[in-house]
């Protein structure tokens, strides 16, 4: 098995729709296209972001088909999501991801039935990684979505046991103490962080990479942060990163994954609407969101 730990920018794709909800698979390539251009080394597909729980598993497996072809030859790696509340198809994806030639596969955590406790999650994590047995495989940690909240530290105390393909945990959890004791454990575990707000904390802990939404439009607002660190600039650092948590509040305040769709479209990339329950703003409302990124100063942040 080859593993490179995932560093720098990874965006955390959009799934591309049609105005009428259709799969709109010809976006990808101006997807992958958008993301070269911005520094993004890594795309990280049909995953939360990708509303990968409103597709069906045939939208997936073409989603992931798509993104190989895509990004074929190209510096731009790719990691699958094959996570779902279905065993038998996330090991399916996870084989097709595999024979796609995907840099890597991860999974959240069934979250209709929950595991109960860490060997549960265990059992669950160790069918979807034999599906994939020469790719890496990283556990997706989001408690706010899955409900599951369970000790990340046991989870890779005992994994290496059951999961011989496990390297890490995408983190998308705010728990820095754990954080910081998963990155003590033996075994290098590669823990790419996935809260984009609190990147420069994370950064300062220890974080080599970054999977996150935001950075499928403002890769220059956290490029710029991860430069100011290296250089001891704190005060740029912090600047930087309320301009990341002021956008997130602003896009959360029209409901985030249909305000995040419709600002991938102002800047030429149209991912289209999101599928419900997420909502879709209305053009009024796009028009009034355009306007409040417009006064606080977001496209100069991000170069247009």
């Amino acid at each position: 098995m080859e593993f490179r730990p995932l560093t720098g920018l990874v965006a955390a794709a959009h799934t591309p729709f049609t105005a009428d909800g259709a799969l709109n698979l010809a976006v990808v390539e101006q997807q992958a296209a958008h993301f070269a251009a911005n520094g993004i080394s890594t795309a990280f597909v049909g995953g939360s972001t990708g509303e990968s729980h409103s597709l069906n598993v045939d939208e997936r497996r073409a989603l992931a088909e798509r993104w190989l072809a895509v990004t074929a030859g190209s510096a731009l790696d790719v990691v699958v999501h094959v996570g779902s509340n279905c065993l038998v198809d996330s090991r399916a994806l996870a084989a097709q991801a595999q024979q796609l030639g995907a840099r890597a596969v991860a999974a959240l955590a069934p979250s209709y039935f929950k595991p109960k406790d860490v060997g549960v999650l265990l059992d669950c994590c160790a069918q979807i990684a034999a599906g994939a047995p020469e790719l890496p495989f990283y556990y997706y940690d989001i408690p706010a979505l899955t409900g599951v909240s369970l000790p990340m530290v046991e989870f890779l105390t005992r994994a290496p046991e059951r999961i011989p393909n496990l390297v890490g945990i995408k983190w998308t959890n705010p728990d820095l103490a754990a954080y910081q004791l998963c990155r003590a454990l033996p075994g290098g575990f590669d823990l790419p962080w996935g809260n984009d707000e609190y990147l420069a904390a994370a950064l300062t802990l220890g974080a080599r990479g970054a999977v996150g939404s935001t950075y499928c439009w403002s890769a220059p607002i956290y490029l710029r942060l991860m430069a100011a660190l290296a250089a001891g600039d704190l005060e740029t650092v912090r600047t930087e990163q309320w301009r990341s948590a002021r956008m997130v509040q602003i896009l959360a305040s029209y409901g985030f994954m249909g305000a995040a769709k419709a600002v991938m479209g102002m800047l030429g990339v149209p991912v289209g609407p999101a599928r419900l329950p997420n909502p879709t703003p209305t053009p009024e409302a796009v028009a009034q969101l355009r306007a409040e990124l417009e006064q606080v100063g977001f496209f100069g942040w991000i170069g247009r």
